[in-house]
């Protein structure tokens, strides 16, 4: 199947382009500030991108918090529209042209219907709807599909958010995430240079973050109150309905998507929990080397040049997919692999038919040291061998000085493939590195990290990263995850923890696709915090986000036979 890659890659890089520009294409017509009334009499505002033409016409909805006068609703609706389509852009409630107001999620899954319903009824309309967009737009599509809109026909769902608390299990809304409050408030996009990020990141409390940055926010604070998983947040909520969800989905994402966690869970939730089977069988899943931007990436990211390969033509794939739904048009692309994934490292793509992919070896690496794992420059040790009789380690977690995560201070992407030697310096990180590989390793899936571990506080944060170490000592990372203690037996069992007892903490590193080259190692990072992309941990056990106080935690991390810490990782075999 794999030796199949190129060959799709080929056909569809080069041939199917021509194919495309073969067809009949039309020219565009706009119609601005189109009134959608909803169920509840606001009216929302939508742009509508249509052939100049007679004719009914399939309809391609997209509904954004980010104004509908960007960039890329221009792009997606003379591209769609010249190929046959309505495209129709609209504002969500409270932004941009539509009236009404703007709270994060609340009403996107009823006014998503409406819209829909809208969109269907109209003279241009042949009655087929399919939604699109990424991020905001990706959950919101979710949010809808779950009230099962009787038009609703397809969707293409790109970089989606999780449920509450998957993504960024701390209980609080991200340090970070503030810059996306204040971009998103009012019904313009807010200047992001009016506020220094980095410093407002390290107020304390988070509770007043908001009004520290000059922009008070009430949702901001209600969030805080609900500082676990409980009922407030079930309107957010999508990836316990997968049943709900009748339609055919193409999956989006990359590798190094700050949100990449949602797209490979959703396509496994309706792969397997999806009401019928030809509901199951209608799913595709595309992961490339692309941070959360995706429309916008390149061949290199970072320090990391993926090659040519790493850019795809998104616009005539989504239309691909599009045309075998809303048109009825036998293209061939549902008789491909339902998964087609980049393989970082080798830098080629990879078509399978499952995910995780079958024959996959799940392999345990542990944790072993003499009990001096600290920093870069200490004895740890990542091997498939056993531990026996092995000293702990043990680092102190201070959050007045907490363990940097590498990244831009605003909302818009989340880190990358970074070299983490300068962090890996630090003595409270813990390095666990294997010998050089003497052969190519393929990790590719989910990674978990089973890690026994003790603290001197009520309360504390573990975090664990996997990188791939070069011949030259580059340290790329390529997925990371954290467990908050409190939070170890589920976002909606919170409890503190008994000061010096050892647990065991079972930590979601989501998912990598990376192939470790024969001269390099496979290296793990043990830490207590990753600032900014987590809030610091005060370590005191008191209410999350309503206290400035902080104070140091001893931690200790266990690897012997009792104890046996470790990653487990996703191998393929060769073929």
């Amino acid at each position: 199947m794999r030796k199949l890659s190129l060959m799709v890659f080929i056909v569809f890089r080069l041939v199917l382009p021509n194919l495309l520009q073969a067809q009949d294409t039309y020219s565009v017509k706009i119609d601005f500030n189109q009134r959608v009334k909803m169920r509840d009499g606001v009216e929302l505002s939508a742009d509508v991108y249509r052939p100049d033409a007679e004719g009914r016409f399939p309809v391609i909805l997209s509904r954004t918090p980010y104004n509908k006068n960007g960039w890329r609703p221009l792009s997606f609706g003379k591209h769609f529209a010249s190929h046959g389509y309505v495209y129709v852009e609209m504002d969500v409630r409270g932004r941009g042209d539509s009236d009404g107001t703007f709270v994060p999620y609340r009403n996107d899954g009823i006014d998503g219907c409406d819209a829909i319903e809208w969109c269907a009824k109209q003279l241009w309309s042949s009655g087929k709807v399919g939604t699109i967009g990424g991020s905001y737009l990706g959950r919101i599509q979710y949010l809808t599909a779950i009230h099962q809109p009787p038009h609703l026909t397809t969707m293409i769902v790109m970089v989606t958010p999780s449920d509450p608390f998957v993504e960024f299990p701390t209980g609080l809304p991200l340090p970070m995430g503030i810059s996306w409050y204040h971009y998103t408030a009012g019904r313009m996009n807010q200047n992001m240079d009016a506020v220094d990020w980095s410093k407002l990141q390290l107020h304390l409390p988070i509770y007043t973050m908001d009004e520290a940055s000059g922009r008070p926010n009430p949702y901001w604070k209600e969030m805080i109150d609900h500082a676990r998983l409980d009922e407030w947040w079930a309107p957010l909520r999508y990836q316990d309905k997968f049943d709900r969800v009748i339609v055919p989905v193409l999956h989006v994402s990359g590798w190094y998507d700050d949100e990449q966690i949602g797209t490979p869970l959703n396509f496994i939730g309706m792969t397997t929990k999806g009401k019928t089977k030809e509901i199951r069988r209608s799913q595709k899943l595309l992961m490339g080397p692309w941070p959360h931007g995706i429309l916008r990436a390149k061949r290199k990211l970072g320090d990391i040049d993926f090659g040519p390969t790493a850019v795809m033509d998104l616009e005539g794939y989504f239309l691909r997919w599009f045309e075998y739904w809303l048109k009825g048009t036998d293209n061939g692309i549902m008789d491909e692999p339902p998964v087609h994934i980049f393989v970082m490292g080798e830098n080629r793509w990879l078509d399978e038919n499952e995910w995780p992919l079958a024959g996959t070896k799940w392999t345990k690496y542990y944790l072993h040291s003499g009990g001096s794992a600290n920093s870069l420059f200490g004895d740890g040790l990542l091997s498939t061998g056993e531990p026996s009789a092995e000293p702990h380690d043990g680092y102190t977690c201070d959050p007045a000085d907490p363990v940097p995560f590498i990244t831009d201070p605003e909302f818009k992407q989340i880190g990358g493939p970074d070299d983490y030697r300068p962090v890996e310096r630090r003595d409270d990180v813990l390095v666990y590195t294997s010998a050089i590989l003497e052969e190519d390793v393929t990790v590719c899936g989910p990674i978990r990290v089973k890690l026994y571990a003790a603290s001197s506080a009520s309360d504390t944060d573990f975090m664990a990263k996997l990188l791939d170490v070069w011949s030259n000592g580059f340290a790329q990372r390529l997925t990371d995850g954290m467990v908050r203690a409190r939070f170890r037996d589920g976002m909606d069992h919170p409890s503190l923890i008994e000061k010096g007892k050892i647990y065991l903490y079972d930590i979601d590193l989501w998912n990598t696709c990376q192939t470790f080259k024969k001269g390099h190692r496979i290296r793990l990072e043990i830490s207590s915090s990753a600032f900014p992309k987590y809030d610091r941990n005060p370590n005191t056990g008191e209410e999350l986000g309503k206290t400035a106080r902080m104070q140091t935690a001893k931690q200790t991390i266990y690897h012997d036979g009792e104890h046996p810490s470790h990653v487990v990782l996703p191998i393929v075999p060769s073929k």
